[in-house]
């Protein structure tokens, strides 16, 4: 049976999600895949742990001062590595530079971190076909919802030529808290705060960098189309004017915080705004907790996929969604 070795950087409530749902999983990849599968290393900020014969549960406390960064990772001879830092990380030696480092020496990689793969992630994405690594970033869209797998598989054929998003449950609390109670936006944000909505916590679920920062990933990713950050116009929910909520109160109709991808003449656009529909849309039904992504295609019309999992387990099972696609590959029992 051969051995697979894990090393997971970023040990915040995802990763301690991820490497609980691993070492659970440990018997069904030995039957599954043959594969006897060890978390061999773990670190976070300037604490980390590495056990040559792969951590046990009971050890995922332990961390010690000193043991981070790349070098180390690197030296439990990982052959995946977990990238589950924060979402704002740089391409730095703490980002992209753990990542180039992996997959330079032909590790495979599974990415949660949007800020590496959009300050580096067409790098990145060569890096990993030069060494044949295998290069998974679902945790990174859309938490749970398989965005990324549609396009790059389901779709496979396919001409996409819309896509929408709805990847924010904290715009979702506070746009309905604006237009059912008619709170402020500093009211409902508070109230989503005191709901335990971890996504509110950063300014990029208002201001809709957070959703522009998952276009760029969808169109560069799953598309395999060239789109800049830089070249999206966003606006958040800030935008919204008492005004716009009057008169969508009277239509009946239910903004969403909306990123929108369109592809037309070989070339890809894309927009972030809160956008207003009918109730008997498929996306006026996204509420509360729950994220959503519509794909229009010429050949198959239009997909609607919908998800209402809780985190921090939704991003931690999209990952080892990730991590059973290459286990299928190097396995060769299935191959994309």
């Amino acid at each position: 049976m051969r051995d697979i070795r894990i090393a997971i950087d970023g040990f915040g409530a995802i990763g301690r999600e991820i490497a609980s749902l691993l070492l659970a999983r440990h018997d069904h990849y030995a039957s599954t895949y043959g594969v006897d599968v060890h978390l061999v290393a773990i670190c976070e900020a300037e604490m980390g742990l590495s056990v040559e014969g792969g951590l046990r549960t009971d050890q995922l406390g332990q961390l010690a001062s000193g043991k981070s960064g790349a070098d180390f990772l690197l030296s439990s001879r990982p052959d995946l590595f977990i990238a589950a830092g924060s979402g704002d990380m740089g391409a730095d030696q703490s980002g992209s530079g753990y990542l180039r480092s992996a997959l330079a020496a032909g590790c495979d990689a599974i990415v949660v971190s949007t800020g590496a793969l959009i300050d580096d992630g067409c790098r990145l994405r060569e890096l990993a076909r030069t060494t044949g690594a295998q290069l998974k970033i679902s945790g990174a869209i859309g938490a749970a919802l398989p965005t990324i797998d549609m396009l790059q598989h389901n779709l496979a054929g396919c001409k996409a030529v819309r896509i929408e998003g709805i990847f924010s449950p904290c715009a979702n609390y506070i746009l309905d808290a604006m237009m059912n109670c008619g709170a402020t936006l500093s009211e409902a944000l508070g109230e989503a705060e005191k709901e335990g909505l971890a996504d509110c916590r950063s300014r990029s679920d208002i201001d809709g960098s957070g959703t522009a920062r998952k276009l760029v990933l969808l169109a560069n990713f799953g598309l395999d189309s060239p789109l800049s950050i830089d070249s999206l116009t966003v606006q958040g929910v800030e935008a919204i004017t008492e005004q716009a909520i009057a008169a969508w109160r009277s239509q009946a109709m239910v903004p969403r915080l909306v990123g929108t991808l369109v592809l037309e003449a070989g070339s890809v656009r894309g927009t972030v705004a809160v956008r207003p529909y009918f109730p008997g849309d498929p996306m006026a039904l996204v509420r509360g907790r729950c994220t959503a992504t519509r794909i229009v295609t010429e050949e198959m019309g239009e997909i609607v996929v919908t998800n209402c999992a809780a985190e921090p387990r939704a991003t931690a099972a999209a990952v080892l969604k990730d991590l059973e696609h290459i286990l299928r590959i190097r396995s060769g029992r299935f191959q994309w």
